[in-house]
Parts: C-alpha cells; structure tokens; sequence
C-alpha cells in the first residue's frame, strides 16, 4: 500500500499464522569513541571472523541467537541462497566466542557501500545481561569504522528484546524511520519450534 493511502490511526486485523511487529531504523553517521578499554584484553569474550561459513554452522548459531526473538528470515532460505549471502565478499560474518563456544553473531552487509548494514546481531540468551552486547557492539562498531562509510544502519523490531532500542541508541546510533511489517509466523510455518518466543502467543 502506497505511503499516502495508508490509514493513518486506527487497528488493522492480523491474519491466523501471521505476526505483525514495528520496525524502527537506527543509523550512525558519526562514530563515538571506542565503547571498551584498550586494556580489556582479558576480556572472557572474544570475537573471530568466519570467512566461509559453513551452513550447519551457520544455522545452529543463528538459531542460538535467535530463537527466542522468532529469527526466521534465514531459515526460510534455501541453502543456494543463504550461500550466496554468507560468502559474498562484502558480507562480513563475526562470531562471538565464550569459554570456547560461539555464542553470539555479528553480520556486517557492505553490498551498498558507502553504506553498511548491521544486518545480524545478538548474543546467545545465557549471555544476555552479561556484557557479551556491550562487547560486541564494541567490535561491530570499530569493524564498520574502519571502512569509512557514510552510514552505518539496522533496524530492529519490537519481536527483538525490550531493551534493543535503548542499546543501540546508547551505542550512539538514532532512530529516523518506523515502519509496520506483517510477516508469516516461523513457528507456524515450521521454521522454528512451537515453543520458540514464547512471549509472542500463536495465533
């Protein structure tokens, strides 16, 4: 539906297997200083790059992540497809490690250069409230800095945890666009568990 004829207030019914979730953008045009201590190279979390990731590696991570925010967009795609995105040269997929284990992903998308998308970003739910964000954002902020670009966005939505919003802005971005998407529920289309975001009830 064209912007302008869009209704304005007002409640519109959500179909059975759908989910409907406001979607705000945030970008960075102006890059704060660093958000950890050069000396926390102690840290207990670590981040390493994974050049060609492998599918069932991929997955299982994204799942890890996700899960509880009904992550689904990446599942929903063939294995052709989802390669042809991981391994694009312009595609940079991070890993956070934790005692060993990757336990959080960073996914940086310079397809548009001069701009670049955080397109994928989240820690696993133990590491949660545990600094393992604050980390990463670190990182993922340095990383986009380092190329000099004009902006660095994502968007997130209100599937995602309460507090993403207040993180990012935090982090230094600002919001400048909402938007409204309806999209298939990943539980009902078989793409997540029934259990899966169970803060989110199925219709």
């Amino acid at each position: 539906m064209p912007l302008d004829e869009a209704p304005q207030n007002g409640y519109m019914d959500v179909p059975s297997g759908k989910l409907a979730a406001v979607v705000t953008y945030l970008e960075m045009r102006t890059f704060p200083e660093p958000l950890h201590d050069e000396a926390d190279g102690a840290s207990e979390f670590q981040l390493r790059h994974v050049a060609r990731p492998e599918l069932e590696w991929y997955r299982s991570l994204y799942r890890a992540v996700g899960e509880n925010w009904l992550w689904s967009s990446r599942l929903a795609k063939d294995d052709a497809d989802l390669l042809a995105i991981v391994r694009h040269p312009a595609v940079d997929v991070h890993a956070l490690t934790h005692k060993g284990r990757d336990r959080g992903i960073l996914e940086l998308d310079r397809r548009r250069f001069p701009e670049i998308e955080l397109a994928f970003f989240g820690v696993a739910p133990e590491l949660v409230g545990r600094g393992a964000g604050r980390f990463l954002i670190g990182r993922a902020v340095e990383l986009a800095r380092s190329f000099k670009p004009d902006r660095f966005w994502l968007h997130t939505c209100t599937l995602d945890h309460p507090k993403a919003i207040g993180f990012y802005r935090q982090a230094g971005f600002t919001a400048y666009r909402r938007a409204v998407q309806i999209l298939d529920d990943p539980r009902v289309a078989g793409y997540l568990p029934r259990t899966a975001g169970p803060q989110v009830p199925i219709l």
